[in-house]
C-alpha cells in the first residue's frame, strides 16, 4: 500500500480536553494536563506512524477573548495552526449549543477544511444523550462527521484515527517513524515544570508564570541530566507564594517536576529552580518574545 499522511490541529475552548486527547491520540504523553483552563499556551507538534499512515497533530492554547497580549498570541497560535491543515478536530462538551467563542473559533477555520466534531466526556453520559448532543451540536456547523470521545479513557479514540484515515493524503511521510515531536527537550522541561506550578497552586497565580529552563548539561555519558529553570511570576507576593513558607512549596513544586522530567528523559535529573519576579510580562512584547510565546 501507499504511504499517506495527514495533518491535523485539535482545537476548541479553554478546558475542553484537547491535550488529553492529544496525548491519547499519540499513545504517549507528551502535552501538560492540568484541570486548569488555558494550560497550554502554545502549539505543540506531534507525530505517530501506524502503518501505511502518519497522523501529524498540533495541540493548540484554549480559544478564548482575553484582556492580556498573552491571550492575543494565544489566539494567534490557534489562527495560524488551523490555516494549513488538512482537517480539524473541534473537541466541545456536552451542551445544547456552541458558546459564543466556539462559534468564533468555527468562523476563523478556513472554508473548505474539514471539521470534525467531537464531543468529550462521553463516558459520563448515558447513551441517549450522546445522541441528542450529537444531533444538536451537528447543525450549528457543516461538520464533516461527528463522534463522541473520551479524551480520559480513550473511548472513541480508533474511531477518530480511522476518520483522520480516511482524510490523509497519499504521499511520502513527512517525518522519520521515530520522530515523537518537533519540541526540543528544553522546552519540554519548562512545560514539566510549569505543570507542577498549575497543579500545586492557587487558581489565579499560575497563570501570571513562565518557565525556562537556563542551563541543561549532560554527565555520566547522558545519564545525569543537571537542569536549572527559572519560574518568572508577575509580583513579589506571588514569589512568596511560589517558595512557601521555609522554601517548602518550591520543594514541593521541584520535587513533582523532577519525577515526571525523568519519566520523560528516561534518566536522572539534578533539577534547581529559582524564581524572579518580572511585573506585568503577560503585557509585554519582550519578554513574551523572551519566553517563547
Amino acid at each position: 500500500m501507499s504511504q499517506k499522511s495527514v495533518f491535523c490541529a485539535v482545537v476548541g475552548a479553554p478546558n475542553a480536553g484537547k491535550s488529553t486527547l492529544f496525548n491519547q491520540l499519540l499513545g504517549v504523553r507528551i502535552a501538560i494536563v492540568t484541570p486548569r483552563p488555558q494550560t497550554t499556551r502554545n502549539r505543540i507538534m506531534g507525530v505517530v506512524t501506524k502503518g501505511d499512515t502518519q497522523y501529524v497533530l498540533l495541540d493548540t492554547p484554549g480559544f478564548h477573548h482575553g484582556k492580556k497580549r498573552l491571550d492575543d498570541r494565544m489566539q494567534k497560535r490557534v489562527k495560524e495552526s488551523i490555516g494549513d491543515m488538512d482537517c480539524v478536530v473541534f473537541l466541545t462538551e456536552s451542551r445544547e449549543k456552541m458558546t459564543q467563542e466556539e462559534s468564533d473559533l468555527l468562523e476563523q477555520i478556513p472554508h473548505g477544511t474539514p471539521v470534525i466534531l467531537a464531543v468529550n466526556k462521553c463516558d459520563l453520559m448515558k447513551d441517549a444523550m450522546v445522541g441528542e448532543t450529537l444531533d444538536s451540536l451537528r447543525d450549528s456547523y457543516p461538520f464533516r462527521e461527528a463522534i463522541a470521545v473520551s479524551a480520559l479513557t480513550g473511548k472513541g479514540i480508533d474511531s477518530l484515527l480511522r476518520i483522520l484515515d480516511d482524510l490523509a493524503v497519499v504521499g511520502p511521510h513527512y517525518y522519520d517513524e521515530d520522530t515523537l515531536t518537533d519540541l526540543p527537550e528544553k522546552v519540554i522541561v519548562a512545560e514539566l515544570v510549569r505543570e507542577q506550578l498549575l497543579t500545586y497552586l492557587r487558581e489565579e497565580l499560575p497563570h501570571g508564570c513562565a518557565v525556562t529552563v537556563e542551563s541543561y548539561v549532560e554527565r555520566d555519558g547522558g545519564h545525569l541530566i543537571d537542569i536549572d529553570a527559572e519560574i518568572v511570576c508577575e509580583k513579589d507576593s506571588h514569589k512568596g507564594m511560589i517558595i512557601g513558607k521555609g522554601g517548602k512549596m518550591l520543594k514541593k513544586i521541584g520535587s513533582a517536576a523532577r519525577v515526571r522530567i525523568e519519566e520523560f528523559l528516561a534518566c536522572h535529573v539534578n533539577l534547581q529552580l529559582r524564581v524572579k519576579v518580572r511585573q506585568d510580562w503577560r503585557n509585554n512584547e519582550r519578554q513574551l518574545d523572551q519566553y517563547g510565546y
